[in-house]
Protein backbone atom coordinates (compact mmCIF):
# COMPACT_ATOMS: atom_id res chain seq x y z
CA UNK A 1 0.00 0.00 0.00
CA UNK A 2 1.70 3.26 -0.67
CA UNK A 3 1.74 6.19 2.29
CA UNK A 4 0.32 8.71 0.39
CA UNK A 5 0.39 10.97 3.48
CA UNK A 6 4.17 10.61 3.62
CA UNK A 7 4.22 11.59 0.08
CA UNK A 8 2.00 14.49 0.79
CA UNK A 9 4.24 15.69 3.27
CA UNK A 10 7.42 15.33 1.71
CA UNK A 11 6.46 17.25 -1.46
CA UNK A 12 5.04 19.78 0.64
CA UNK A 13 7.99 19.61 2.91
CA UNK A 14 11.05 17.99 1.21
CA UNK A 15 13.12 16.26 3.43
CA UNK A 16 11.29 17.12 6.55
CA UNK A 17 11.93 15.89 9.42
CA UNK A 18 9.01 14.53 11.40
CA UNK A 19 7.92 11.43 13.45
CA UNK A 20 4.38 9.78 12.60
CA UNK A 21 2.15 7.30 14.19
CA UNK A 22 -0.44 5.89 13.01
CA UNK A 23 -0.82 8.72 10.37
CA UNK A 24 -0.27 11.05 12.88
CA UNK A 25 2.52 13.36 13.15
CA UNK A 26 3.47 12.92 17.31
CA UNK A 27 6.76 14.91 16.84
CA UNK A 28 7.46 18.03 13.84
CA UNK A 29 11.35 18.20 13.98
CA UNK A 30 11.58 20.36 11.02
CA UNK A 31 12.58 23.88 11.47
CA UNK A 32 10.17 24.47 8.84
CA UNK A 33 6.74 25.12 9.48
CA UNK A 34 4.42 22.38 9.71
CA UNK A 35 2.28 21.90 7.10
CA UNK A 36 -1.67 22.17 7.86
CA UNK A 37 -3.88 18.90 7.81
CA UNK A 38 -5.70 20.62 5.10
CA UNK A 39 -2.75 21.12 3.26
CA UNK A 40 -1.82 17.02 3.62
CA UNK A 41 -5.50 16.10 2.76
CA UNK A 42 -5.59 18.29 -0.63
CA UNK A 43 -1.96 16.65 -1.59
CA UNK A 44 -2.83 13.34 -0.91
CA UNK A 45 -5.88 13.72 -3.27
CA UNK A 46 -3.71 15.23 -5.93
CA UNK A 47 -1.15 12.60 -5.35
CA UNK A 48 -4.05 9.92 -5.85
CA UNK A 49 -5.29 11.35 -8.77
CA UNK A 50 -1.90 11.32 -10.47
CA UNK A 51 -1.63 7.86 -9.33
CA UNK A 52 -4.85 6.50 -10.83
CA UNK A 53 -4.28 8.29 -13.79
CA UNK A 54 -1.49 5.95 -14.76
CA UNK A 55 -3.42 2.62 -13.74
CA UNK A 56 -3.02 2.31 -17.37
CA UNK A 57 0.61 2.22 -16.99
CA UNK A 58 1.04 -0.71 -14.25
CA UNK A 59 -1.95 -2.68 -16.23
CA UNK A 60 0.34 -2.65 -19.33
CA UNK A 61 3.61 -3.42 -17.35
CA UNK A 62 1.79 -6.85 -16.10
CA UNK A 63 0.25 -7.12 -19.50
CA UNK A 64 3.22 -7.31 -21.88
CA UNK A 65 5.22 -10.28 -22.73
CA UNK A 66 8.49 -10.82 -20.90
CA UNK A 67 11.63 -8.85 -22.78
CA UNK A 68 13.52 -12.09 -23.27
CA UNK A 69 9.89 -13.04 -25.32
CA UNK A 70 9.99 -9.86 -27.03
CA UNK A 71 12.96 -10.26 -28.43
CA UNK A 72 12.30 -13.81 -29.33
CA UNK A 73 9.64 -12.14 -31.37
CA UNK A 74 11.37 -9.76 -32.83
CA UNK A 75 14.14 -12.14 -33.96
CA UNK A 76 11.34 -14.53 -35.41
CA UNK A 77 9.62 -11.66 -37.15
CA UNK A 78 12.92 -10.80 -38.73
CA UNK A 79 13.30 -14.44 -40.03
CA UNK A 80 9.75 -14.62 -41.11
CA UNK A 81 8.88 -11.88 -42.25
CA UNK A 82 5.95 -11.37 -39.34
CA UNK A 83 4.80 -8.98 -37.25
CA UNK A 84 3.60 -10.97 -34.09
CA UNK A 85 5.75 -8.60 -31.92
CA UNK A 86 4.03 -5.66 -33.21
CA UNK A 87 0.51 -7.17 -32.86
CA UNK A 88 1.30 -8.61 -29.33
CA UNK A 89 1.99 -4.97 -28.25
CA UNK A 90 -0.80 -3.29 -30.25
CA UNK A 91 -3.00 -5.87 -28.36
CA UNK A 92 -1.51 -5.00 -24.70
CA UNK A 93 -2.38 -1.08 -25.72
CA UNK A 94 -5.55 -1.38 -26.85
CA UNK A 95 -6.88 -3.74 -24.37
CA UNK A 96 -5.15 -1.01 -21.97
CA UNK A 97 -6.01 2.44 -23.48
CA UNK A 98 -4.31 5.51 -22.58
CA UNK A 99 -7.02 8.01 -20.83
CA UNK A 100 -7.74 11.23 -23.14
Amino acid sequence: MIDFRAKAINKLIPDAQYVSIDNVITTWADEREQPTDEAIQEKIAELQAEYDAKQYQRDRAVAYPSIQEQLDMQYWDAVNGTNKWQEAVAKVKTDNPKPE
